[in-house]
């Protein structure tokens, strides 16, 4: 039995990793508990950007900065983690050209036209393998894998069961993406945890290099990544199944090509599928728990976990150190439902 008190982290998503990293570095003892199952961080192509998801999204206002206060905190993030960030020009081509850019320019971020194209500066783009190595590499053995069966809260401190040992913490934090919720969790907790609405989502990736920026259009987007391309991705609400689906994969190629106007070619391209998790209003849940002291969420950033991740971070270490919300604390609050 380990004797120690640590903040247990239960998930190794980028959610769980970014608060770890963000607690590690203020000088707390973190565990990380990664179950080692398909993780959709890695499924992903890393978006960091707010003008465009908040365009597609017809994001309120209020969405948009919390969109944009999560990437303007991924210089410092990055640059402190050893995570590669990139500033490239993002682009929508093809329909609602005119729409796009309204909605962007109403909400604050820049938007330029060239021709029938949509262009901004405003968004960034992280590669998932290489940040989550450089995460895990930060945290070294702070993460070990296994898996979690219960948690109870007894004697000031909660009771974590990993594979048979049982880690005494001081605070747990909730990463657990959209797998099931936890044995043990106190009765609000619990609800919304099962409350979180898996989405499936498949991405292609290519060993040739089709574009040097992101390109969005209508039902997909390609994008740079690390030695080729990335072809993404859908939305598919309440799959958990994680097998690529190959008729799927046929009519998102088919979308790409559209979007980059450009005829069909045989490329090879391997399909990958996560499951990402969304809460009603689509913002993550981060912060305290509705119930059960010592208990925070780290939950819920439907497709923007990459963009909220230090956002996130910052949210929960905040109030794990009973620190006074921030503006963004308080609309990520998970007690607002």
């Amino acid at each position: 039995m380990t004797t120690s008190p640590l903040i247990v982290i239960i998930g190794a998503g980028v959610l769980g990793l970014c608060a770890a990293f963000e607690l590690q570095r203020r000088g707390h003892a973190v565990r990380v508990i990664d179950p080692g199952a398909v993780n959709a961080s890695l499924v992903a192509a890393g978006m960091v950007a707010p003008a465009m998801e908040a365009a597609i999204d017809d994001a309120s206002v209020e969405q948009a900065q919390i969109f944009r206060a999560g990437r303007d905190l991924w210089p410092l993030f990055a640059n402190a983690s050893g995570i590669e960030l990139a500033r490239r020009p993002a682009e929508w081509r093809g329909g609602d050209v005119d729409g796009i850019e309204a909605r962007m320019q109403a909400l604050g971020f820049e938007a330029r036209r060239a021709g029938d194209r949509v262009l901004t500066d405003e968004d960034y783009q992280v590669e998932p393998a290489q940040a989550v190595s450089a995460l895990r590499q930060v945290l070294g053995d702070a993460v070990v894998q296994g898996r979690v069966s219960s948690v109870e809260r007894a004697g000031g401190l909660w009771h974590v069961s990993v594979d048979g040992e049982t880690l005494q913490a001081s605070a747990v934090v909730l990463a657990t993406g959209a797998a099931d919720a936890v044995a043990g969790l106190p009765p609000a907790a619990h609800d919304l945890v099962a409350a979180i609405q898996p989405i499936r989502g498949q991405i292609g990736v290519l060993t040739c290099a089709l574009v040097d920026h992101a390109v969005r259009g209508p039902g997909a987007y390609v994008a740079p990544m690390a030695g080729g391309s990335v072809i993404g991705a859908t939305m598919e609400p309440g799959r958990r199944d994680t097998a690529p689906d190959v008729t799927t994969g046929e009519r998102l190629a088919d979308a790409a090509w559209r979007v980059l106007d450009q005829p069909p070619e045989p490329l090879a391209i391997e399909w990958r599928a996560g499951v990402r998790g969304a809460s009603a209003d689509g913002l993550p849940m981060a912060g305290p728990a509705p119930d059960g002291e010592g208990l925070f969420f780290a939950l819920a950033p439907r497709r923007n976990g990459w963009l909220l991740g230090p956002l996130v971070a910052a949210v929960v270490a905040d109030a794990v150190e009973g620190r006074a919300p921030s503006q963004e604390a308080r609309a990520l609050d998970p007690r607002r439902f």
